[in-house]
């Protein structure tokens, strides 16, 4: 609908809106009580009143035994409408059909229980509607006095268990029997918690006490602290889990071996907390066993195994056991296990261990069991711990089909089918050969038809072998690369085609990478003969695509051939192209020196847009070394405000440069460049750092606030054989995960310069600051709000003739400041995300005129959809 036919009819449209708007209230108000019994009541409201502060109040709630139907975006119970809307004559049918499973629910089954509910009339019928109502509904929750008491016992349980043990919860139930409606109030007296006065520990083994006071400093139990037994119950997974991976086998694993008493013999508000750490009545030491046997099976079910039918093999002291066995070679069901027999019982290895196995997507664990030898006998403390694990392989070929859609400031609207196919073990080693296929179909702008649909698209097609171990020349890398670093390589080759209104590309990549992780935190990659090729299709259609560059380069053509009508003369009959002209004109300095001022800034303009053109449409080779260094503490619990670090290092063109011969004339700005298969090869080296920092706020509520930082810093250098960076690894500016006030290549940058609005959009640089500010509130389960700064640009390295050169005295107001607000909504374990973003200060605008913020509209702000996190 156009916004001038919308304002046109606004007042029918207005009407339209408040008429459905007052439907629906009436439908809400008559329908919410039609299935509550008589003499019963619809719960619609729980209120909590808290008397001496709202502590705990956003966790409380939850410990209600009865909760009213939910509603919608906060508005209306749709679950509720929805169930009502169902024929309550056919309720208790439905409910017991419900039960049955999913392929028993067929017309013999709703024909049965017609008849088993007396109603043989209804037999035939097969009540799609009503199934559908009453399956995607909700239940009216009816208000019950024993569940409300119930509630009451439940939160003063949970408050003595957060340190307030003279807490009180009383209720009052409002009942309105006109309205068949409930509300209930929950009274809620905290009353002074209980504190920790002191804190001792009493620990009987020699060895363990030394473990646990080399790290005595992250003890949960602090003294004058509240009397949580939440943090208690946190203190003792801790030190369980230090002592595991300090070699104590199934430390604790009664549950019953550490233990916390509170003297409350003198004071119920100061009282003295003791740890006790014992491993029986008797004080006996705990177990630290080594390891003893390893099995590993491949069957098809636990029973090959047991039956012991299945041929046995044996590498470097780990029992093999395989059905086929030719189906995996030894080494790479010996390669996961990162331990072997003799070795100290550590439970961080046997997690990786499993985790490795699970990696490899080649089998599914029907068993992992580690076992002591001697358990319960006398000699248990000197026993070994026999582990085996029982692999089922998974299915040859796997087979995958999906679909994205798509949304940017370049592609308005598109969709993406993919095919994915995987082929597990194709070597006998555990490899896994993907195969994928995947197409973007989208419409863009096109300048000529303004209504075009579907114009553009892209193709590409992947294959990648993942293999479970490091391929390298040399078999035992392991002496070198722990294979507790899990490492593993990956070969991958694609090919994409992609085809925009008047341009086409087609490009090629392949290369070799390395991943290794040293620890749940660190890990490394490197990437080897990381190289692409691009071709650009149709480059002379450059400017029906970008017509402010065209108008801008017609001006500047007829200013010249005014000058030069011989240039003008051999340009129309074909003599030259439009390439050959601009080259001329931008290297003839008599040319530029005659120009005023106003033609002067068209003719930087006229350069911005050739600049742009060399970068849009030129043909590359980059073949690259690339390193990937990361440190995430992100999910880990010992760290309650987690830093993040990645660096990645790049360098390209070395190698090109031995074996390259040829040179060529490559583009109109660029000089002349040395070529591989007759196109021209990228050197560069970029360095790229990116911090993030994470403070975490009213971490005792359920649902915590952040405080998110992110700083990033690159710089390309071009060398040798390029005079700027290739188009792809170029830094820009905007976007949903940059600097949101600005949309992707859409106008902010390089530094303070000047630059012609419409012919910037594709303005790129080789050096990029940003820093962005995030402030994350949780409203509930589902919905988050955020408030955020962005501020950032691009700059060069040298000054290119638009003052773009970067300078420690200038860059701070050069930088692109932004701001706003966004709702992320999760669902099903996705994230998506709607930011609102504001200019606040634009660099590129006059001295005296780049605070912006009084020109913004509220109504039109920068839209970002996206998944997911910025950062």
């Amino acid at each position: 609908m156009r916004g001038k036919h919308f304002r046109k009819y606004s007042q029918k449209y207005y009407i339209f809106y408040l008429s459905a708007s007052l439907m629906l209230l009436l439908l809400y108000a008559c329908s919410t009580t039609k299935k509550v019994p008589d003499g019963e009541y619809l719960l619609t409201k729980n209120e909590f009143s808290y008397l001496d502060g709202k502590i705990l109040s956003d966790k409380i709630p939850s410990y209600a035994a009865q909760k009213p139907n939910k509603k919608t975006f906060f508005l209306l119970p749709f679950g509720l409408l929805a169930y009502n809307n169902a024929n309550p004559k056919y309720d208790s049918i439905l409910t017991e059909y419900m039960t049955y499973p999913n392929e028993m629910r067929n017309q013999n089954l709703r024909d049965s229980l017609f008849v088993k509910y007396g109603h043989p009339e209804y037999k035939g019928r097969n009540l799609f509607w009503n199934r559908f109502w009453h399956t995607v509904g909700e239940k009216p929750v009816i208000y019950s006095d024993a569940k409300t008491k119930t509630s009451i016992e439940k939160i003063n349980n949970f408050l003595v268990y957060k340190g307030y043990w003279d807490s009180e919860v009383t209720y009052e139930a409002k009942r309105d029997s006109a309205a068949k409606k409930a509300q209930v109030k929950y009274n809620i007296l905290h009353r002074d918690p209980t504190f920790i006065k002191d804190y001792y520990y009493s620990i009987s083994d020699a060895g363990v006490r030394q473990i646990y006071e080399r790290d005595i400093k992250k003890s949960l139990i602090k003294k004058d602290n509240i009397l949580d037994q939440t943090v208690l119950e946190d203190e003792v997974r801790r030190i369980t889990q230090l002592m595991r991976d300090n070699g104590y086998y199934k430390f604790n694993g009664s549950g019953e071996q550490i233990y916390f008493t509170a003297d409350t013999l003198n004071s119920r508000k100061q009282v003295p907390v003791t740890m006790d750490i014992h491993r029986d009545s008797l004080d006996g030491p705990f177990i630290k066993p080594k390891i003893g046997n390893i099995d590993i099976a491949v069957v098809d079910n636990i029973k090959e195994y047991e039956e012991k039918t299945i041929k046995k093999d044996s590498l470097r002291g780990i029992h093999i056991y395989r059905k086929d066995t030719a189906q995996y070679k030894l080494q790479s069901l010996w390669l996961p296990i990162i331990y072997k027999p003799g070795d100290a019982y550590e439970q961080r290895n046997f997690d990786v261990t499993k985790r490795n196995l699970m990696a490899m997507n080649n089998f599914t664990v029907l068993q992992a069991v580690d076992q002591l030898r001697n358990e319960g006998q006398a000699n248990e403390v000197d026993s070994l711990i026999d582990v085996k694990y029982i692999l089922k392989p998974l299915p040859k070929y796997d087979f995958k089909v999906g679909m994205d859609l798509h949304y940017s400031e370049i592609l308005n609207f598109g969709f993406s089918p993919s095919l994915e196919l995987t082929s597990r073990n194709i070597f006998k080693g555990a490899e896994n050969l993907n195969l994928s296929f995947s197409g973007i179909v989208g419409t863009t702008k096109d300048p000529e038809k303004e209504n075009a649909f579907f114009n553009a698209y892209e193709l590409s097609a992947q294959a990648a072998l993942q293999i479970p171990r490091l391929w390298v020349p040399f078999k035992r890398y392991w002496k070198v690369i722990p294979k507790r670093y899990s490492p593993t390589s990956s070969l991958f080759l694609g090919a994409a085609v992609q085809n925009n209104i008047g341009l086409g590309r087609i490009s090629f990549n392949t290369g070799l990478s390395y991943l290794a992780n040293v620890n749940d935190i660190v890990s490394h990659k490197l990437t080897l003969f990381n190289t692409q090729f691009s071709f650009t299709q149709n480059k002379d259609n450059y400017y029906q695509l970008f017509l402010a560059d065209d108008e801008i380069r017609k001006q500047i053509f007829d200013l010249y051939f005014l000058q030069h009508p011989e240039v003008q003369a051999q340009f129309s009959n074909g003599q030259l192209t439009m390439d050959n002209v601009s080259r001329i004109i931008v290297r003839d300095n008599a040319f530029q020196a005659g120009l005023d001022q106003q033609q002067t800034g068209t003719f930087n303009s006229f350069r911005q847009s050739l600049t742009n053109k060399d970068r849009q449409t030129q043909d590359v080779v980059i073949s690259s070394l690339i390193y990937n260094f990361t440190y995430n503490e992100i999910g880990q619990k010992e760290y309650k405000n987690p830093f993040y670090f990645s660096g990645k290092f790049e360098i390209a063109g070395n190698f090109l440069g031995l074996v390259s011969k040829n040179s060529k004339e490559d583009g109109i700005i660029q000089d002349n460049t040395k070529t591989i298969f007759k196109i021209p090869y990228s050197q560069f080296v970029k360095f790229d750092f990116d911090f993030r920092k994470y403070f975490t706020f009213f971490q005792e509520k359920a649902r915590p606030h952040t405080l998110a930082i992110r700083q990033f810093v690159g710089i390309g250098i071009p060398y040798g054989n390029s005079s700027n960076m290739p188009f792809i690894r170029s830094y820009f500016n905007g976007g949903s995960n940059d600097i949101r006030a600005w949309v992707a290549f859409g106008g902010l940058g390089p530094a303070d310069s000047q630059l012609d609005e419409r012919v910037r959009s594709y303005a790129m640089d080789n050096v990029k600051l940003t820093t962005s500010i995030e402030y994350r509130l949780p409203i509930d389960n589902m919905f988050e709000a955020a408030i955020f700064t962005d501020a950032g640009n691009i700059w060069g390295l040298k000054d290119n003739g638009y003052g773009d050169q970067f300078k420690f005295s200038k860059f701070i107001k050069q930088m692109g400041v932004g701001s706003g607000f966004g709702l992320r909504l999760n669902v099903a374990y996705i994230k998506f995300r709607l930011d609102l973003a504001y200019k606040v200060y634009d660099p590129n605008q006059p001295e005296g005129d780049r605070w912006v913020i009084h020109k913004n509209k509220l109504l039109r702000p920068t839209l970002n959809f996206a998944f997911g996190y910025p950062f």
